[in-house]
């Protein structure tokens, strides 16, 4: 097989979970089109996760993100994360690529995540070409290009905001570090950042398919070489190309599987509500509580992603009162509990891996966004692909247990619910059709790989 091999692609992810799963999908898109993927993982990931060196198809390597032993938690903050990680990362990514220069498949393209803006760099340093890839939707990677090139002022104090080519934004429909400012700023300038060299990079590869953002990418197309490519959704759910290709199969947490598909599987159809908010978000004890009560109070079954350090803020005998009612887990395979028959509604932070997967899969949404582009996503499921409904907050800003309890039963038995599921029905049509032979992200990969088969002959 190696030999069959057309040429090379490292693919650099930011190191976090929702990060990795769209590349290790997109990884093995290109193997399927005849070119060799590594993966690249940071040290700490690969030693802690005991990864070998490969997973399917998809090869992997590492390079350091400066905590080799730690990781993340041991950067104390984010600011000295990043700044350990550029200056890490862009010395052992140079180090691979040169180590790849003695084998029979030197490096054609590095795909990075634009997180990791420096990487693009280090690639051209190599004479290799250099395409970004976008993890969040393209309405989003729009909003912080204007900020980034000094088009949108900050900050923002009118009610609404017109941006060029998106629908028109309310405050609370801009991404979390626009609308707290000041909010995490390290985390805001890497951000900014991901625009800050886009004029050298070959493309902007983006997870998205263009029926679904179709203005919005003929906008960002006029000011960057743009190919929605995605959605980046495990094969089998999808287009069904890809062989043995059902799973990410890269998790940093600890998966629940058995757990949940047991407990799903004697559910009538649409009869559960899934409740998973990503591998971030933490919910604060009140609104874990009145997320309990109202999931509870909506008399559906459910199936409750929480991590451990969330499940000690559940109400008192709250897990012991279930009964078959409703599993709580710490981590489940999502994609697989989506595509079940027996569930009816997601209830999502609206994370853009979760609300493209649910997309793909045909899922309305009951959209509870928390921070960064989920406010944004939350828009774009309710007003413009008119999927969801988003929940509304308190004074305090907390989702009280009414409101969950009346969002869920209107996407589970309302006449709205009907019409989302509709809708949810053609966007899944729409996104298989962009991924099949001749579909518009198939072209994209296929204009992709074109251009890495021209850069290396």
């Amino acid at each position: 097989m190696e030999e069959s091999w057309k040429g090379h692609v490292l693919l650099v992810p930011y190191p976090g979970q929702g990060h990795i799963n769209p590349m290790m999908q997109f990884s093995r898109r290109l193997i399927s089109k005849g070119l060799k993927a590594t993966l690249v993982t940071s040290i700490f990931i690969a030693k802690s996760m005991k990864l070998g060196s490969s997973i399917g198809p998809v090869h992997l390597d590492v390079i350091s993100d400066g905590f080799d032993e730690e990781g993340f938690p041991a950067g104390g903050s984010s600011e000295l994360y990043l700044e350990k990680l550029e200056a890490a990362g862009s010395k052992t990514l140079a180090e691979l690529i040169v180590k790849y220069r003695s084998t029979p498949y030197p490096i054609d393209c590095v795909i990075y995540e634009p997180f990791l803006h420096w990487a693009l760099d280090v690639a051209k340093d190599s004479e290799v070409m250099g395409a970004a890839f976008f993890t969040q939707p393209c309405v989003v990677d729009y909003i912080y290009y204007n900020i980034q090139q000094g088009l949108l002022s900050l900050p923002i104090t009118s009610a609404t905001v017109s941006i060029p080519g998106l629908p028109l934004l309310e405050s609370r429909d801009m991404p979390s570090f626009i609308n707290v400012p000041g909010s995490y700023p390290a985390y805001f300038k890497m951000l900014l950042d991901q625009f800050s060299n886009t004029d050298k990079v070959d493309y902007i590869l983006i997870n998205t398919f263009y029926k679904l953002e179709a203005e919005a990418v003929d906008t960002i197309s006029k000011v960057c070489p743009t190919l929605t490519i995605g959605p980046t959704v495990p094969s089998r759910y999808l287009d069904k190309r890809i062989e043995d290709d059902e799973y990410y199969n890269l998790d940093l947490f600890t998966l629940h599987a058995s757990i949940s598909t047991n407990w799903i599987s004697n559910k009538p159809p649409r009869s559960v509500v899934y409740v998973a908010f990503g591998s971030i978000s933490n919910l604060c004890e009140k609104q874990i509580e009145e997320l309990s009560w109202g999931l509870k109070n909506s008399n559906y079954y459910f199936l409750w992603v929480i991590r451990e350090s969330g499940q000690i803020n559940l109400p008192k005998t709250f897990l012991e009162d279930l009964g078959e009612k409703g599993c709580v887990v710490g981590w489940s395979p999502q994609v697989r509990m989506l595509a079940n028959e027996a569930v009816g509604c997601f209830l999502t932070h609206c994370g853009w891996n979760s609300t493209i997967e649910a997309l793909s899969l045909g899922m309305p949404m009951v959209a509870m966004p928390q921070w960064t582009d989920q406010p944004p996503n939350a828009k774009l499921v309710e007003d413009v692909w008119k999927v969801g409904i988003r929940v509304k907050v308190d004074e305090e800003g907390i989702v009280p247990r009414d409101e969950i309890e009346c969002c869920v039963k209107e996407v589970m038995e309302g006449e709205k619910g009907e019409e989302m599921r509709k809708n949810a029905k053609k966007w899944r049509e729409l996104a298989i059709e962009a991924v099949s032979e001749g579909g518009s992200s198939d072209k994209n990969i296929d204009e992709l790989v074109s251009k890495i088969l021209k850069f290396k002959n």
